[in-house]
């Protein structure tokens, strides 16, 4: 079994971004809005300045009151937008009830949506196009290409349909040839299909979902969902009773969360280059 080790990994690519700014002289602007006050938003946006800052993006955050209309998060957006020294903006989940999240991200221009969250980049996704993937789903291809898992012809079971994961993964996957299933709460027989994955992919947020009687021997393990249970960060998966039946486990913490901020900042070079050549 080995552990894959998503922290070792950020490092890595967050070296060579670091690398190519200084030597190519990039000038990369990340901006970041938040709104309201969701703690755990707060310690996102950090770790992404964090990012910025170790590889040399300028980072600009807009914090707004959560009392922020709609129309001044899509004038502010439009502003940077128009805004030439800006690379990539980034409207941080989740948002006050009274802001339409999607409305609000998808007036992100696609070259600038380094989330890959607006139409255009799902739809190049969908086409297997160039563009900018989804973070998340970027960093879980990217941990099984570093690991050298084999994803072509592999069954690969997703738990998890949601829009951020498990609904792109789908594509990235197909892309890849995989033959891909996806389950989700209204699922029969969740245990008996998740024993089929080569790969399995959990995405849903709730402990222990994933037990030692869902995989199959020799299974590779990839768990997105993250919780908290008695102050401890905890994924789907219950991590210390599967392990010795998998190849390959990601870790929760230190799995696939470190690979997203990666993603981001790869995303962000990726935006410029579309950016520089029209």
């Amino acid at each position: 079994m080995t552990i894959m080790d998503g922290k070792l990994l950020k490092n890595k690519i967050l070296n060579n971004i670091k690398n190519k700014i200084e030597k190519d002289n990039l000038d990369i602007k990340l901006a970041i809005i938040l709104v309201g006050d969701n703690e755990a938003s707060k310690i996102y946006v950090n770790n992404k300045e964090k990012s910025c800052n170790y590889v040399g993006i300028k980072c600009d955050k807009y914090l707004l009151d959560s009392s922020t209309s709609e129309e001044e998060v899509i004038s502010l957006i439009d502003r940077l937008n128009n805004d030439d020294e800006v690379t990539g903006i980034i409207l941080q989940s989740p948002v006050p009830s009274h802001i339409d999240f999607d409305k609000c991200a998808g007036t992100i221009r696609y070259y600038k949506d380094v989330d890959g969250f607006t139409r255009d980049n799902i739809y190049n996704l969908y086409m297997n196009k160039d563009g900018l993937v989804p973070c998340t789903v970027k960093g879980i291809i990217r941990l099984l290409d570093e690991y050298k898992v084999e994803i072509e012809g592999k069954h690969v079971v997703i738990v998890g349909r949601g829009n951020i994961v498990g609904k792109p993964l789908i594509h990235a996957m197909m892309n890849r040839n995989a033959t891909v299933t996806v389950c989700h709460s209204k699922t029969k027989n969740l245990d008996e299909i998740c024993r089929t994955a080569d790969i399995l992919v959990s995405a849903v947020g709730k402990p222990n979902l994933i037990t030692k009687e869902m995989i199959k021997e020799g299974a590779v393990v990839i768990d997105v969902g993250i919780s908290r249970v008695d102050n401890k960060v905890v994924g789907d998966s219950s991590f210390d009773e599967i392990k010795d039946k998998c190849t390959f486990i990601t870790p929760v913490p230190g799995g696939v969360g470190p690979m997203t901020v990666a993603m981001i900042m790869e995303n962000l070079l990726l935006a410029k280059e579309m950016q520089d050549n029209g």
